[in-house]
């Protein structure tokens, strides 16, 4: 969870758990109602419980995003999920009637900024498990989703996040520079440079034109999916901004690239896809390329978040099955 402070983590999600039960009062919460920390990325996410009341409090990093673009995420999600788009839970407004909230407490550095859920039944489905029938939901969720970003009507100025190839590989990337990930040593650094330059060019001729370019969820991975019977929940636009399109499904095999099953998904996704909106042969073809820009940015990512728990497990390996990956990458394309 890079936040900017060198505050060991232990000690700062001690701050953060004080902060998010000091605020509760700001919404219509049962009283007695206590939030239980459930996961910790890029925010602190909280299960806030009380007899018969379940919600999900989500408390903001600092310097990720403003008051404004939080709100244009919350914007769209509502959208998506008002146009029949989407199943994702809404927000609960705070008593002051805003979805945005604001706490600090003492020890931390600076105030951040709060927004609550409304509880969404369902399981995060298992990388082992097969996953091709979800693929397929998933691919026609993801059209649904791109249609929608061709017409809705976007805030201006949109104060969203960009997932093009200089907000992977440029000075001030999103989540750092993959370089200073663990393990990444000169004969891996040596092949991930070649795959860097060769997605670059890629990207560079594929180009951003409406018709592939626009606003993303860009994380649909398995953490953001809750499935119930036939039934798919997409949570979590924290990372909505602009992007290619065909990352949408890079972001859905997110740490598991390297998987048997991922050539099954990418044909059930594409079949998805297709289901709702056209995708060119060549735009197919091209899918590898966002995969490995997306691994790449995730290699960055877990360099920048070393201190939160995922990141450390997959840390010792990662860098090693990156360059794997980009080893085929460059002998299919290159």
């Amino acid at each position: 969870m890079a936040d900017g402070t060198t505050m060991p983590l232990k000690e700062l999600l001690e701050h953060l758990e004080q902060l998010a039960n000091a605020s509760l009062p700001l919404w219509p919460v049962p009283a007695g109602a206590r939030a239980r920390l459930i996961n910790v990325s890029e925010n602190a996410t909280y299960l806030v419980e009380a007899e018969g009341f379940r919600s999900i409090l989500r408390i903001h990093r600092p310097a990720y995003h403003t008051r404004r673009g939080i709100g244009q995420e919350l914007a769209w999600s509502q959208a998506l999920a008002a146009d029949g788009m989407v199943q994702t839970p809404p927000p609960i407004s705070g008593v002051n009637g805003e979805l945005v909230q604001e706490g600090h407490a003492p020890g931390l550095p600076e105030p951040r900024f709060m927004v609550m859920f409304a509880f969404a039944h369902g399981r995060q489905p298992d990388e082992n498990e097969d996953l091709t029938a979800p693929f397929e939901r998933l691919g026609a969720i993801a059209a649904r989703t791109h249609l929608h970003s061709q017409t809705w009507a976007k805030p201006d100025p949109l104060e969203r996040l960009v997932w093009d190839a200089d907000a992977v590989f440029g000075p001030k990337a999103n989540w750092g520079n993959w370089r200073d990930a663990p393990n990444v040593t000169p004969e891996i650094r040596d092949v991930l440079e070649a795959c860097e330059a060769l997605v670059c060019r890629r990207l560079a001729a594929f180009g951003k034109g409406p018709e592939r370019y626009g606003l993303v969820h860009a994380d649909m991975r398995l953490a953001n999916l809750l499935i119930e019977g036939d039934a798919t929940t997409l949570i979590d636009f924290d990372d909505c901004g602009l992007g290619w399109f065909l990352y949408d499904f890079a972001t859905g095999i997110s740490f598991m690239e390297d998987h048997p099953q991922v050539p099954a998904l990418r044909r059930a996704w594409v079949k998805g896809y297709r289901s709702v909106r056209p995708l060119s042969d060549e735009e197919e073809s091209e899918i590898d390329t966002f995969v490995m820009l997306r691994r790449m940015a995730l290699l960055a990512w877990i360099g920048s978040h070393i201190e939160a728990p995922e990141p450390q497990a997959m840390g010792p390996h990662f860098a090693r099955n990156t360059a794997k990956l980009a080893r085929d990458y460059l002998a299919r394309f290159r």
